[in-house]
């Protein structure tokens, strides 16, 4: 339902929940009495239902759940590979960086910003989220690739120059994160591996904590 209503920029009334959901009205008024409670559903004056305040709280706690999780492993990551490293978050049909860590030693290094969007489709770090959900009929092949392999790529796809590499964060096989390293040449290691490791190392910490 909260999905159905973060789509819904009009907001739905209980009815049109019901057929969305494939349940009966008595089921969506139970629920919505229950979001309603919580503070995560509003009804306004035209009866329709739209997502309350109460989401940005538990917005705000994934995001910071992920953000601390990540903190010891960006940096770490950056200096292994003389890379721009970095977290990425899906938003709807976006990806969006979340942090963004920099390298101590290289000479040059990407340079960019937290809250960068692009589209979820392109670009090693969105991508490598696709990857980290189940199979999806009509998905690129790029996609189905790297999810057997375990992480995306790209060349210039965002940035001219710029080559990218990235994993999914992983959870209980479903990912909205990945961790990905961009640099401004080919990497001279074993990037994938370094990345595949940390995005692990993310998702476990993220795990450890539920």
């Amino acid at each position: 339902m909260l999905a159905l209503l973060a789509d819904a920029r009009g907001g739905l009334a209980v009815a049109e929940l019901a057929g969305r959901l494939g349940v009966h009205r008595a089921a969506v008024y139970r629920l919505v009495a229950t979001l309603e409670r919580h503070g995560l559903v509003r009804r306004a004056t035209d009866g329709r239902h739209r997502l309350a305040t109460g989401v940005l709280a538990l917005a705000r706690g994934v995001a910071a759940d992920l953000q601390a999780a990540a903190l010891p492993v960006l940096p770490l990551l950056a200096d292994e590979l003389n890379a721009t490293a970095t977290l990425t978050v899906a938003d709807g049909d976006e990806a969006v960086a979340l942090l963004v860590v920099e390298p101590t030693r290289a000479p040059m290094h990407v340079a960019y910003r937290p809250g960068r969007r692009h589209r979820l489709a392109i670009g090693a770090s969105g991508k490598a989220i696709l990857a980290g959900r189940p199979v999806v009929a009509g998905e690129p092949a790029e996609i189905a690739r790297a999810r057997k392999r375990g992480y995306a790529e790209s060349a210039g796809e965002i940035q001219p120059g710029a080559v990218g590499v990235a994993a999914p964060v992983s959870i209980d096989g479903w990912a909205d994160a990945s961790v990905g390293a961009v640099a401004l040449s080919r990497f001279e290691v074993d990037a994938a591996v370094r990345v595949v490791a940390a995005a692990g190392a993310v998702a476990a910490a993220l795990s450890d904590g539920a």
